[in-house]
């Protein structure tokens, strides 16, 4: 008869060989990379290169046929408004006809009409800046009682800057067509009473940089002939060509930062136009792109480095276009959000970490950036999300985190 004791410590012996079996082939938790999902601030941009350019520049020409003396000026050169940039001698002797005055007398009535178009222009920059004002000052109060974002308030008095600066434009593009006045009805009195000898002073519409000398020495031109080219360079804006499809999210008034300009710090600006047409550009891989230009404003100069005024026309910048700003914004890993198999990939889901053990979670994804993703609904901050979750990971089945 066996003893119970033996019969004991078989049974036990049973019992752990079956744990150890149960142990053995038993699954293993599954190593996967964490993160925590996060409030933080969120932003989508679009990058691109740029380029600077004037955004005015004065082409000045000869309103006169004659011999024209020298140019004194080179390219870099500053003058005043009104100095004098070039001499012209009248031609001798002088071919007066009834279709030469009546060109200047057309002359005379287009700079008359300029100067109506600039005004009204002035004009409506002005309701501009009185309206970004108003909006400028409402968004401070509101900031001050919290109930309008920080992002809001930094918007509105940018528009409120870009505002200024369309003013300062449209008041020097008036003083242009004023001057354009003088110079045609200048011409028209020489045409009508020709002074032998008499020297044609040619002056400056505005103040700038002498940007090109397009005939230095000494020669005959003929009505219309370009001399120079004018512009301030201080009045800056820069041109981004952008594919087509991200040309729609930028918008007039977005935010833009302007990076890898030759300094240090980042510069500010304001998309001020997204022009109508766009063209085909072949790129460096040979494939045809329609793209657009976004015309941008540089704003908020003030708090800028002094080394942004050595910029030039034509320089190569790097643009970031804000498309989306969010300052509480629950953000988690772009690697952690993968297509919802259950909507025919439509939608958006993540994988969290709850009790040791994975579990899929569908989540409203509101953007994405090459970092980050906002979520707008289905994850609260402080949740477990895993990070590249693996092909063979299942939807309650455990997991070991590390914290990536």
């Amino acid at each position: 008869m066996i003893k119970k004791t033996t019969m004991a410590y078989t049974a036990g012996a049973l019992l752990a060989a079956a744990l150890l079996l149960t142990w053995a082939f038993a699954p293993r938790p599954m190593d996967v990379q964490t993160a925590q999902a996060r409030l933080g601030r969120f932003e989508a941009a679009i990058e691109e290169d740029g380029r600077t350019r004037l955004r005015e520049r004065y082409l000045v020409s000869a309103p006169l046929a004659g011999r024209l003396r020298r140019i004194e000026l080179h390219e870099g050169d500053r003058v005043q408004a009104g100095a004098v940039l070039a001499m012209l001698d009248p031609v001798l002797p002088p071919m007066l006809d009834e279709r030469t005055l009546r060109e200047q007398q057309s002359q005379l009535e287009i700079a008359r009409a300029n100067v109506q178009r600039a005004g009204a222009r002035a004009a409506r920059a002005a309701v501009a800046r009185l309206q970004a004002a108003h909006d400028a000052s409402r968004s401070a109060e509101l900031a001050q009682q919290g109930f309008v974002a920080m992002t809001r308030l930094e918007s509105d008095r940018l528009a409120l800057a870009a505002a200024e600066r369309e003013v300062d434009a449209a008041e020097s593009e008036r003083l242009v067509a004023v001057h354009g006045v003088e110079q045609a009805r200048a011409a028209l009195a020489a045409v009508r009473q020709p002074t032998p000898g008499r020297a044609f002073t040619l002056r400056a519409p505005v103040a700038g940089t002498v940007l090109r000398v397009a005939q230095e020495s000494e020669a005959s031109v003929a009505t219309g002939a370009p001399l120079m080219e004018l512009g301030d360079v201080r009045e800056l804006e820069i041109v981004a060509e952008l594919l087509t499809a991200d040309a729609l999210q930028a918008a007039p008034g977005s935010r833009v930062l302007i990076e890898r300009w030759g300094g240090e710090g980042v510069l500010e600006g304001r998309v001020r136009r997204v022009e109508p047409a766009a063209f085909t550009k072949v790129s460096a891989l040979g494939v045809e792109e329609q793209r657009v230009r976004v015309l941008i404003d540089l704003v908020a100069l003030e708090r800028a480095p002094a080394r942004w005024r050595l910029l030039g026309d034509g320089f190569r910048v790097g643009v970031r276009i804000i498309t989306v700003s969010e300052e509480q914004a629950v953000v988690v890993p772009v690697s952690a959000v993968f297509p919802s198999v259950d909507d025919g990939g439509a939608g958006a889901a993540v994988m969290v970490v709850e009790d040791g053990r994975a579990q899929l979670r569908r989540v409203d994804l509101g953007a994405r950036n090459g970092s980050q993703a906002w979520l707008r609904g289905g994850l609260a901050a402080g949740a477990t999300v895993i990070v590249y979750p693996p092909p063979a990971l299942q939807p309650g089945q455990r997991v070991r985190g590390k914290a990536g």
